[in-house]
């Protein structure tokens, strides 16, 4: 994953968005997953325990489930987060060199993690390099940023402080969402799609300065800001402002991703 993340230093701020959108991504992911897949389960990229949660509700108790991050403040969050939650094996690990042996598991689930992966084709390779033949592999990117207006909101308020500076250009999370780039990863990692599909789910009414601190004071974006000597109250400011021009006070607008299902070959 980006080395960005590994520093994450907000992740209680993060995990406030997740009753305002994420959640709802990662019931919808999980519920795609039988309640005893085809052996034990590995979650990537699992940060503050928002689709852990909804695995270990899911799956038969008696199933194993690791979930893996590679920023250790996140993994610490989201296992405080879940302390009374029993059968959740916790391990720090890079999603392209996973600590674990081949075919390892039944299936691999990944919320929102695979778009920060440097190498995305390593990545899949990895996933699949763990997965038995005819495991299940689920994850889901968000759709063209445009498709969601509380990131353009966001992405544009930084591009104008920030308009030649590459690091502020914070678009990534936005261009895996191709059916055709995502179609020939699988095939590349040797993964069979037996489906894919745009899920969109509302969000609102609520406070925009809510989501504007968990994008400023909940993702990496603080250390940049704070190294180039920005307050992050005043960026706050200006995202909850575009927020509100964008979506109302309060707030009221949508999310986007693409949910991907797909089978080891």
């Amino acid at each position: 994953m980006v080395s960005a993340s590994a520093s994450f230093t907000g992740p209680q701020y993060y995990d406030c968005l997740g009753p305002i959108w994420l959640d709802s991504f990662a019931a919808d992911l999980v519920q795609r997953l039988p309640e005893r897949p085809p052996g034990e389960v590995l979650e990537i990229a699992c940060g503050t325990g928002i689709v852990t949660r909804r695995l270990r509700e899911r799956l038969s108790p008696s199933l194993r489930l690791v979930a893996t991050d590679l920023s250790k403040a996140m993994l610490d969050y989201a296992c405080a987060q879940l302390d009374g939650r029993k059968g959740i094996e916790w391990r720090e690990a890079d999603a392209m060199k996973l600590p674990f042996e081949d075919k390892a598991f039944g299936a691999v689930v990944c919320g929102f993690g695979m778009m920060f992966a440097p190498d995305r084709q390593a990545a899949l390779g990895e996933a699949r390099r763990v997965l038995a033949d005819g495991g299940i592999f689920l994850f889901d990117v968000w759709d063209r940023i445009e498709e969601n207006p509380h990131a353009l909101a966001n992405a544009e308020v930084l591009e104008a402080m920030f308009p030649r500076d590459p690091e502020m250009q914070f678009r990534l999370p936005y261009d895996m969402y191709d059916p055709g780039l995502l179609r020939r990863l699988l095939a590349g990692a040797r993964f069979r799609e037996t489906r894919m599909e745009t899920k969109r789910f509302p969000i609102g009414p609520v406070d925009p300065r809510s989501i504007a601190t968990g994008q400023i004071r909940g993702t990496p974006r603080s250390a940049l800001l704070e190294k180039r000597g920005v307050p992050l109250g005043l960026v706050i400011d200006k995202v909850t402002e575009a927020l509100t021009k964008a979506g109302g006070n309060p707030y009221r607008g949508q999310a986007q991703a693409v949910i991907v299902e797909a089978q080891a070959i």
